[in-house]
């Protein structure tokens, strides 16, 4: 490093951020108000965030019915109701920091839709609609879940699905753009393709190795969710989620975000086109993976399901395809926690970084 190098970026830095998705961002934004004179930098390892918060399909949901069923038999009941109103809280945050215009955000409501040959899991589903809402109403203060007949010509699932007012989506890109340019009105420093490669924690300080240089900092806050657990040593282990996109289909008639065989799959309208994804329940260890590939075993099924189900009937080409990957564990709760003297995580965003990543960011912040 220069000397110029050094002395305008890397000393007297009083908070460094490894990370900079919605977590990240999220934790140096709230830094910055809780500390207006600080030098604030965030360090990361890809030309944009690595993670998941520039590949995700843009829900903002906070979770299908057969996912808080399932919830429901790991967790206690008051133990779902907090992870739903975290993911309630955090959606409210995004929403107000950044405009919903900025997001482009639409309450289109979310369906869950089922195979034909699930028919218990379909059956337990709508059977529970009524406990679920019970579970939830304290929340809500109405019935969050309804089945209504479905009109948009899907095939090869129960005609009935189940509808969710409460469910939006968003521009994941504009999303992550406005963060940043945000970021950078405030002050904040963000340097990219810097790996940390490891820290040590000095009592007063702490000494950080990237890649490219090393240097102290005062506190150090790791927001790298699904790569959490090489560095911070915590519970979380990387879930990869291969999407793919249509190219414009004319009079595309599907409007919402759509959850499918127990929330594996999902896909939304994006611009006339259909953003598919899912499928790591075909390959769990293989998908266990930061690889930003895809495998042929999921690309030809989400392209089966489609053909079969989704846009049966019609003509569609791909245009692109891609990965990310998130941060999931053995408990939905998210790790937000001193590690040493001066080093914190907010990770495991278990598949919910849209809805939550804004608040696990404060959350992180306001460790310090």
């Amino acid at each position: 490093m220069s000397y110029w190098e050094q002395k305008n970026w890397f000393t007297n830095v009083d908070f460094t951020i490894v990370g900079s998705g919605i977590v990240g961002l999220h934790c140096a934004l709230t830094l910055r108000e809780k500390f207006p004179k600080s030098n604030i930098l965030v360090l990361e390892k890809g030309i944009l965030p690595q993670g998941a918060s520039t590949k995700n399909a843009g829900f903002a949901c906070f979770g299908s019915i057969s996912e808080i069923i399932d919830d429901l038999k790991k967790h206690s009941e008051e133990e779902v109701i907090q992870l739903v109103q975290k993911r309630i809280k955090g959606l409210e945050l995004l929403r107000n920091r950044l405009g919903d215009k900025t997001l482009d955000f639409k309450q289109y409501g979310g369906y869950e839709l089922f195979l034909k040959q699930y028919e218990g899991f379909y059956n337990e589903c709508t059977q529970k609609i009524p406990f679920v809402n019970d579970v939830l109403r304290s929340l809500f203060k109405t019935e969050v879940f309804v089945k209504k007949e479905q009109v948009l010509g899907f095939q090869n699932i129960f005609q009935n699905v189940i509808f969710n007012p409460f469910e939006g989506q968003i521009d994941t890109g504009n999303m992550m753009q406005a963060l940043v340019k945000e970021a950078f009105a405030n002050d904040i420093l963000i340097l990219n393709q810097q790996n940390v490669t490891s820290f040590e924690d000095l009592n007063d300080k702490v000494q950080v190795v990237t890649n490219e240089t090393s240097f102290v900092t005062n506190k150090l806050l790791f927001a790298t969710n699904g790569f959490a657990a090489e560095l911070t040593k915590n519970q979380v282990k990387p879930a990869r989620a291969q999407v793919l996109i249509t190219k414009p289909i004319e009079n595309l008639k599907i409007k919402g975000t759509f959850h499918l065989d127990e929330g594996y799959y999902y896909f939304r309208n994006i611009e006339n086109r259909i953003l598919f994804g899912g499928g790591r329940n075909l390959d769990f260890e293989g998908e266990t993976t930061t690889e930003l590939t895809q495998t042929k075993i999921i690309q030809d099924k989400l392209e089966e399901l489609l053909k079969t189900v989704i846009l049966p009937n019609q003509s569609f080409e791909i245009e692109q395809r891609w990965s990310g990957f998130m941060g999931v564990g053995n408990q939905k709760k998210p790790i937000v926690t001193q590690l040493s003297n001066n080093v914190y995580c907010g990770v495991r965003l278990g598949g919910m970084g849209v809805a939550i990543g804004s608040l696990i960011g404060k959350e992180l912040a306001e460790l310090i």
